[in-house]
């Protein structure tokens, strides 16, 4: 009782940065392959097993598929139908999934910053910045798992060599439970195997420095990686999860063609957030008097490479150099007499005042999240992105015949029309590169693309109304009839028979 009355300006900006970082995690559902991942979930709790074969599309159905995300695809459908489920947007469902991932991500930067270095100004700067880049990534998928899990493996490697803390026998239960949840479990061994190689250099370098991890300590990090390597074993497809993210970032169409698999686009106010934290963590390097980490540079330097190469690889960049930022910063500010040490004890007016202000971010936050879930806004903004009023139809027709679909709204008509076997969804890793690259041929009109609809025998074309396979196909009148649905921005088209 005592420590809540003592609402220092220290405890203050802690608990408003984690507000406001909640607050900004809250969003509305509009990433179309949540959807897929709903609806198996969906399907595993009604058939009470892991579904290994795919069900959803009429190019792969019945193909063995590696589903690595079985057990988040659970925990969304229950978070979904836990606040009432429900097929159309805005539906009540959508508040659990919109929850569950703030708490993921509130959860893991809330890790970084017990990592972080410095007064709570510092670590209030760096964590905001670090989770406005990261938040490019945040969405009800299975990879806000990876997330919080990256932060959890992280911040027992910075106990292990940073504080002397000694609980690295977590990290093999944590990757078991990581593989079982998305195969993002990668990073794991990512942070392992980076934290190892700078800690070698910084030996064989003559590092004296007491942080660097040496002798036997070194061999039991080895350990714990060859032993969490093993585990990764211990899930429905046995060692064949190990191959599995080799698999998918061979797959040249994802580079080429999903965005947030391609190199971030700076030209895009989203990733603004990222440029400054590369540019902040490589300026303090360099201007600090504090010499740098070695495990600090190879994680800095090898998760940047990956940031830039893929956008989805910004969050997990955001992970390590967040606390590196911090180190530098505090050290260059303390280098100067800069530094501002808050007050660890107020009282009287002073107190008030924490208390007021801290009521007053509260309601602002809670008055923020309210208007994002509530349900015209979600519903407005869902709407906007996915082909409600074609995916209804759909549904309620039920026509014969073969669809060919848009990429971005293959997973939501898996979920809202789900009697209507799909062409293609974000199952890339099912579809394979060579089937992706025809899709593509197809969509962008290159030289076979209706021959290619042909052959596999489409009747059905739902796409962008203004795509240009919408218009090479809206100039066939005589083999193809248009019908126009979601306020002119979808159109399906349907093959007309030949004596038509």
């Amino acid at each position: 009782m005592h420590r809540i009355r003592q609402l220092t300006t220290e405890r203050l900006m802690a608990a408003v940065l984690f507000i406001l970082l909640f607050a900004m995690a809250v969003r509305v559902p509009t990433d179309t392959d949540t959807w897929w991942h709903l609806r198996s979930g969906e399907i595993m709790v009604e058939q009470r097993a892991i579904l290994r074969h795919d069900l959803f599309s009429h190019t792969r159905l019945g193909a063995p598929w590696v589903n690595h995300s079985w057990g988040a695809q659970l925990v969304l459908y229950g978070a979904y139908e836990l606040f009432g489920g429900g097929v159309f947007p805005g539906d009540p469902g959508n508040i659990g999934l919109a929850l569950i991932t703030a708490l993921l991500a509130t959860g893991g930067m809330a890790l970084v910053y017990a990592a972080c270095e410095g007064n709570v100004y510092v670590r209030a700067f760096a964590v905001v910045l670090g989770g406005a880049a990261a938040a490019v990534f945040w969405s009800p998928r299975p990879q806000m798992f990876s997330f919080a899990l990256g932060a959890a493996v992280f911040s027992l490697l910075h106990l292990y060599k940073r504080r002397q803390v000694d609980r690295l026998w977590l990290i093999p239960p944590l990757v078991v439970l990581w593989v079982n949840l998305h195969g993002g479990f990668a990073i794991a061994f990512i942070l392992l195997l980076g934290t190892i190689a700078g800690e070698v250099l910084g030996n064989l370098l003559g590092d004296t420095r007491p942080t660097v991890v040496r002798g036997a300590r070194l061999r039991k990090l080895a350990g714990v990686t060859a032993l969490s390597a093993l585990l990764v074993a211990i899930n429905p497809y046995g060692l064949r999860m190990l191959a599995y993210p080799f698999d998918t970032v061979g797959i040249g169409a994802l580079q080429d063609f999903i965005q947030e698999w391609a190199t971030p686009d700076f030209h895009q106010p989203q990733t603004w957030p990222f440029l400054l934290l590369l540019l902040g963590i490589v300026a303090v390097f360099g201007i600090s008097g504090r010499r740098a980490d070695w495990t600090d540079l190879v994680l800095v330097m090898g998760t940047a490479a990956m940031a830039l190469l893929s956008g989805r690889n910004i969050a997990v960049f955001a992970l390590v150099a967040t606390p590196a930022l911090t180190r530098h910063l505090d050290a260059w500010l303390d280098e100067r007499g800069w530094q501002i040490r808050p007050r660890r004890r107020v009282s009287g007016p002073m107190l008030v005042a924490n208390w007021l202000l801290l009521g007053v971010v509260a309601i602002g936050a809670l008055a923020k999240v309210g208007a994002v879930l509530s349900r015209e806004t979600m519903r407005e903004a869902q709407a906007e992105l996915f082909p409600v009023e074609l995916a209804a139809h759909l549904e309620q027709t039920r026509p014969e015949g073969h669809l060919f679909n848009s990429y971005n709204w293959g997973g939501y008509l898996i979920f809202a029309a789900p009697h209507v076997p799909v062409y293609v969804d974000g199952r890339t890793d099912l579809y394979n590169d060579e089937f992706l690259r025809q899709y593509l041929d197809v969509l962008l009109l290159r030289e076979g693309w209706g021959a290619a609809l042909e052959r596999q025998e489409i009747d059905l074309v739902a796409i962008e109304a203004q795509s240009a396979l919408a218009g090479a196909l809206r100039a066939m009148p005589d083999r193809w009839r248009e019908l126009r649905f979601d306020q002119e921005r979808s159109a399906l088209f349907e093959r007309l028979p030949a004596d038509a």
